[in-house]
């Protein structure tokens, strides 16, 4: 009885569970049942998107909108209470928006929270004045930020002031939110009375207000950087706000001094003044800002002095920029200051030729920036202790350290330590760095071992160090490479076969590599910039299809800039890498063969130097595509022929040497070929014509009938090759075509193949023996038949049993698949 009673029990207990979880399941499905409404508003939204990467792909009238991507309801009320579609390009994950902004999703009456940024709409449709919203806003956080279309533009902001409950508001963003035009933008803002946090960064606004009319008691953080605000700094304008804790007013336009009533700001930790017309003296009292955790003045027209006393109650300061600055540095030897930095920027001011002692102090420096400080000495065991700690950013470019530190591990994402003297062997990296530029230094030995994990590796520049052995193959791992170069050392080698798909500029210049040139080098569709000049590269042009898809049609990509050296138009210069600059110099090798035609279908290339190798053949016509050509030097080789008349039409053609080569006949006349003086031409003893000598009549003669026989010569050929092809086909396809429709064509053409194949064969064993092969015949298709006494005999014979051949024998159908 005991048990039946548990077993009731227990089966009870199940029961009651899984009424109870069916009651919460369907309890769940109905409270989270998107509203009719809210349906309709976010519908209406998503009319003028266009979702090419499938953001809100799953927003379908059949499933509950609860459910879609970015949106979420009130578990309680089942209204659309957060609406998240912020945009992403996150390596290969990307997921914008696109098309129109339709602020009417601000109907949604219970929406607090929306955010839009990041995406690339290029409309906004703002709900009229005389519309306004039906409802009292709930709306508490409002971000329209960094959407990247240049066309995206908002006349007013007059729909703001039904949002009475906002207390976030951003629309800054780069080609994001113009609001040039709108002139009362700080009455709008200021108009809402719940506003905390107010960001209106690259917003192109020019009119900044009179600080008697500044009301910002409410703010707590405000971000008006990178703007065109061109004002003084009055006075009063820091005693807008008591309670403001974050304030950006860089890269504008402000001038004056550092008035006094930023002291009466207690609860401020962020201050940002850095790239303007700020100029004077800071004040000792700055350092009253106890709160203070993140100082950036720098790029501004300061003078005189910055001391430990600036700094004596900072001892919340975690992030410090003084650069591009003129101050006097005035710090003891001994000096400790009260902080401790994660992020310090000193660059571009004066600060050696010792390196700051107090900065070995520092233990939890994440980024170091302190390029062009004049630094020439270093405590060498602090110095190495300092640098092997730091996880993020190491810049010391464009000083003159002299330090061996082949022996460290340096473990930055992004290594800059170019322009200096060290010496010794490179240092280890870790696997998780990004950027290594250590050009313009000493550096010698070769790779170390260690490079061969730089799986994450995207910069690697080694421009003039002494360098040696085969680097290549320590790059086997760095998939995401994009910038490589390698030039002006002593490295050896081949160019591998397997090298990153990412890369957009290889440069290979003045080292000992060898060998032939990989196809596969011109598979790289992002490629802009190719050098290999100098080197003892041998073989032929690359005859291949060219994927180079950036040296044919303009694409933008968002580059890291760096500068490289770039030689073009007869002489080098210096300029920041740019994705409208495309390059191939495969100069001073010993290349030989043709060039062939998909190179002159690179049509954005813009220097091309081929100068000093063995090419040999003609220039093809198809050089005229090339339009944007600036520069081309084909001097020393051994091409020969005319001069192809498209040349003329290269407008853009600032440098050309086709010296020391073979060419012969007149150089085509044209404002931009005889622009040129004689030096671009000479070493050619057959071409003439300006600015070269004046061709003859004889030569004159020669090349109008040369060149109207070319001309005559290429026209029938190409009227040959297409009649030819033109009657293969029709012939093949006429004969193919009857033969598969018409059975009895095809069973007598069979009949007639196969007479044919075994006549030959026959009559070739016969002409092998004949009188053995006559005989066996004989005997073979006629038992009674003697042996045949001539061969003429036995050939008719022959010829009368292959005409038994049975007139029904057909090939198998699969003969036509």
């Amino acid at each position: 009885m005991t048990i039946f009673t548990t077993q009731i029990s227990l089966l009870l207990l199940i029961l009651l569970s899984i009424t109870t979880f069916h009651k919460t399941v369907c309890s769940n499905h109905t409270l989270v049942r998107c509203n009719e409404k809210d349906r309709e508003t976010l519908l209406t939204f998503k009319e003028g998107i266009n979702d090419s990467f499938g953001m809100i792909s799953s927003w379908s009238i059949e499933k509950d909108c609860c459910s879609w991507e970015g949106v979420y309801c009130d578990n309680i009320t089942s209204r659309v209470t957060e609406i998240d579609l912020k945009g992403h390009t996150f390596h290969e994950s990307v997921k914008l928006l696109k098309g129109e902004m339709n602020l009417y999703i601000l109907e949604l009456e219970f929406l607090s929270y929306l955010d839009l940024s990041f995406n690339e709409f290029d409309v906004i449709r703002i709900p009229s004045i005389q519309h306004n919203f039906t409802h009292s806003s709930n709306l508490l956080f409002l971000d329209l930020s960094f959407n990247y279309s240049p066309t995206l533009h908002m006349d007013n902001l007059q729909w703001l002031s039904s949002l009475s409950s906002l207390k976030y508001l951003n629309l800054g963003g780069v080609f994001g939110v113009d609001l040039h035009k709108v002139t009362n933008w700080f009455e709008v803002v200021t108009s809402l009375p719940s506003l905390l946090e107010l960001q209106l960064s690259r917003c192109n606004l020019n009119n900044f207000p009179s600080v008697e009319f500044l009301n910002l008691s409410s703010i707590v953080s405000l971000d008006l950087s990178s703007n065109n605000f061109t004002f003084h700094l009055p006075d009063g304008f820091f005693n807008l706000t008591k309670d403001i804790t974050y304030l950006d007013l860089a890269m504008n336009n402000i001038y004056g001094e550092i008035p006094s009533s930023l002291l009466n700001l207690p609860n401020l930790r962020q201050l940002d003044l850095s790239s303007n017309m700020l100029s004077g003296f800071i004040p000792l009292t700055l350092g009253n800002l106890s709160s203070l955790n993140l100082l950036s003045i720098g790029s501004n027209n300061f003078s005189g002095e910055i001391s430990k006393l600036t700094f004596s109650k900072l001892s919340s300061l975690d992030s410090l920029d003084l650069s591009n600055s003129n101050f006097v540095f005035q710090f003891d030897l001994d000096w400790v200051p009260p902080f401790q930095l994660s992020y310090l920027s000193l660059s571009n001011t004066n600060q050696g030729p010792n390196f700051p002692s107090w900065i070995y102090t520092q233990k939890s420096l994440f980024d170091l920036r302190l390029w062009s400080s004049g630094i020439l000495l270093v405590d060498r065991n602090k110095f190495t202790n300092l640098i092997e700690r730091i996880r993020g950013v190491l810049f010391l470019s464009n000083n003159s350290i002299s330090e061996d530190i082949s022996n460290l591990t340096l473990s930055c994402s992004l290594l800059h330590l170019d322009h200096n003297n060290f010496t010794g062997g490179l240092p280890n990296i870790s696997p998780m760095t990004n950027h290594v530029d250590v050009s313009f230094n000493s550096f010698s030995g070769s790779i170390p071992h260690s490079w061969k994990n730089l799986s994450e590796l995207k910069e690697l520049n080694l421009w003039s160090n002494r360098l040696s052995g085969e680097v290549l193959a320590h790059l086997s791992a760095s998939n995401q490479l994009q910038f490589l170069n390698l030039g002006e050392n002593e490295f050896s080698g081949t160019i591998p076969i397997k090298m990153s798909q990412n890369l957009y500029l290889v440069i290979l210049r003045a080292n000992k590599f060898e060998g032939t040139i990989p196809q596969q080098l011109f598979n790289l569709s992002y490629l802009f910039h190719l050098d290999l000049a100098h080197n003892k590269l041998s073989g032929s042009f690359p005859h291949c299809i060219y994927n180079l898809t950036n040296m044919v049609t303009f694409h933008f990509y968002s580059y890291y800039v760096n500068t490289i050296e770039l030689f073009t138009k007869g002489q080098e210069y210096v300029y920041d890498v740019k994705p409208d600059r495309r390059t191939i110099d495969l100069s001073s090798n010993s290349l030989s063969g043709e060039l062939p035609l998909e190179l002159f279908h690179l049509v954005q290339v813009q220097t091309l130097n081929l100068s000093h190798n063995n090419f040999v053949g003609t220039i093809p016509k198809d050089i005229g595509c090339m339009k944007n050509m600036e520069s081309l030097d084909l001097s020393s080789n051994k091409f020969y022929g005319e001069i192809p008349q498209t040349m003329s039409i290269l407008t853009f053609l600032g440098y050309l040497n086709l010296s020391y080569n073979n060419f012969d006949g007149k150089i085509p006349i044209g404002t931009q070929l005889q622009s040129f003086n004689a030096s671009s031409y000479i070493g050619n003893p057959k071409l003439c014509g300006a600015p070269l000598n004046n061709c003859t009549a004889e030569e004159e003669s020669k090349n109008a009938t040369q060149s109207t026989r070319n001309e005559d010569s290429e026209s029938i050929r190409e009227s040959l090759y297409l009649g030819m092809g033109v009657g293969f086909a029709v012939g093949f396809w006429g004969i193919c075509g009857s033969l598969f429709l018409i059975r009895k064509w095809r069973h007598a053409y069979f009949q007639f193949i196969n007479r044919v194949g075994d006549k030959l064969y026959v009559t070739l064993i016969v002409k092998l023996n004949r009188k053995d092969v006559a005989k066996s015949i004989t005997q073979f298709c006629d038992p009674n038949k003697g042996d045949l006494q001539e061969l003429n005999q036995t050939e008719d014979y022959v010829d009368s049993q292959l005409s038994c051949d049975n007139d029904e024998r057909e090939p198998p159908l699969s003969f036509f698949y």
